[in-house]
């Protein structure tokens, strides 16, 4: 039995260790970087302007349509009221109608020449004025139902081609604005991607702080233990006192009490780290630079400010929302402009006329040109291209805005890192001098002529000098990633 239990207690260690791992800090960047939803709702984002893109070069390129339709009509259509008599003319010798010969009526005769037709009562008239006097030959019959047509049902089916030719600039300034959505996209998922890297740096950092921390406050308590056992023995042979004794244990009590707090604070920051990395809360894992050796040194911003104000993502975007309110403007402009386009297609319908009136299928190809020219529209134009000024207005100022702001947002950050270095080299000394300082104190107690008090005092100065100095490692490396997304340099 103890065998198995061994054997168990052997298992569970070596998968305890397998399943603990090291991350560095661009592991835990690629890792939070994959997971974010931030980061993979930007990249949707990229590829929908993307797309857009796309969509909009498709509008140089010709368009096709097929449409088909069906009518049921209630009716027939017929040209003719009801059945018509046709006068017909007869011809002359040399072929050509002759009115005289095709009517019955009586001519009046001037100079042996007919001038005019008269009526039954001999009366000349006007047969343009009169016709129903007009005494015709010959009378061709048209009945009604011969121009009666079934037109009940009706079938009608196209193919259309549309080009645009001339749409005063509409087309290309679409296409500008899909490409200017595409890059402020891109600038978006670039600004996601640098708060969640500098979200999860600072994670990171805050855990190797916590780390040393807690290995800072083992080792405090550790002295503590150290005098309070020299203590007990100085106290039996009556070289210290029971307040001295007592002065220790409060200290150690409250040692301890720190050191449970770190931990806690520890583990609580391993979660927060979990999460942005998207591990399991519980995940068992250690940091590259828990150790604190070489670490990256801190350095200051680029001295051209103008291209680091570029790099910043937003001044990105707020240029492309200047492009889109100049391509705005002339899409405005282009309102007051004709629009011309070409047209072909095959147009089929049953009944047909082409041939005949006939119920079946026929068809033509058809080619045009449409010319729209505007002319008049209260000047709801003119305002509309006033109001796109405006917002064009507008976008300029935002973007003098926000570049001064990123030029003292840059500014601030390069002081606060040129501060955190100094911090650092301060604190390099105190520790130094503590170190030496909790030395002397341990020889004098070890030799009778230091008091614990004086002990205590030195391990106290001791522990604060390295707390700052961990303190000040991490905050030049904080500093540093605030400068580098300051500088438009963090993705």
């Amino acid at each position: 039995m103890k065998r198995c239990l061994y054997l168990f207690l052997f298992l569970s260690a070596s998968l305890y260790g397998q399943s603990q791992t090291t991350y560095s800090l661009e592991d835990c960047r690629h890792m939070a970087t994959s997971h974010n939803k931030d980061v993979q709702i930007a990249k949707e984002k990229v590829n929908a302007a993307k797309n857009l893109s796309k969509a909009a070069k498709t509008q140089y390129l010709p368009s096709f349509t097929a449409n088909g339709s069906y009518l049921r009509n209630q009716k027939d259509i017929s040209l003719l009221g009801s059945d018509q008599y046709l006068p017909v003319y007869t011809t002359s010798a040399d072929g050509k109608p002759s009115f005289y010969n095709s009517v019955n009526n009586s001519w009046y005769i001037s100079n042996g020449m007919p001038v005019a037709p008269l009526d039954d009562n001999g009366v000349p008239f006007d047969p343009t004025a009169n016709p129903e006097k007009i005494k015709w030959k010959n009378l061709a019959y048209i009945p009604k139902d011969q121009f009666t047509f079934d037109t009940k049902n009706i079938y009608t089916g196209s193919i259309i081609m549309t080009q645009p030719l001339f749409m005063g600039g509409k087309i290309r300034e679409l296409n500008r604005l899909a490409e200017s959505n595409k890059r402020i996209a891109d600038a978006s998922l670039q600004g996601e991607i640098s708060e969640t890297i500098a979200n999860t740096d600072a994670a990171y950092w805050r855990i190797v702080s916590l780390v040393n921390k807690e290995k800072l406050a083992n080792s405090y308590v550790g002295l503590l233990k150290k005098l309070e056992s020299d203590l007990d023995k100085s106290v039996a042979i009556g070289v210290a006192t029971k307040s001295d004794e007592l002065s220790v244990k409060v200290k150690l009590n409250e040692a301890e009490m720190t050191l449970m707090q770190v931990q806690d604070g520890l583990s609580l920051s391993k979660m927060a780290l979990c999460q942005l990395c998207g591990l399991p809360l519980k995940a068992d894992f250690t940091l590259a630079d828990e150790s604190m050796q070489s670490l990256p040194q801190a350095q200051t911003g680029s001295t051209d400010q103008a291209v680091t104000v570029e790099n910043r993502y937003e001044i990105k975007s707020l240029e492309e929302a200047v492009n889109i309110a100049e391509s705005n403007k002339k899409i405005m402009v282009s309102r007051f402009m004709p629009n011309a386009g070409l047209t072909a297609g095959y147009l089929t319908s049953n009944p047909s006329m082409f041939n005949g009136f006939q119920n079946e299928f026929a068809g033509q190809f058809q080619v045009g040109v449409v010319v729209s020219v505007p002319l008049f529209h209260w000047g709801e134009r003119v305002h509309t291209l006033r109001s796109a000024q405006n917002e064009k207005n507008i976008a300029l100022f935002k973007l003098q805005d926000a570049k001064e702001k990123v030029e003292l947002d840059i500014t601030q950050a390069n002081f606060k890192t040129e501060e955190a270095v100094k911090k650092l080299k301060m604190t390099v000394s105190n520790k130094e001098k503590a170190d030496e300082n909790l030395k002397c104190a341990n020889i004098g107690f070890e030799s009778g002529v230091v008091p614990a008090s004086t002990v205590m005092e030195a391990q106290t100065a001791w522990l604060k000098a390295n707390s700052d100095n961990i303190d000040a490692q991490i905050d030049v490396q904080l500093c540093q990633v605030y400068l580098q997304k300051a500088l438009g340099r963090l993705n």
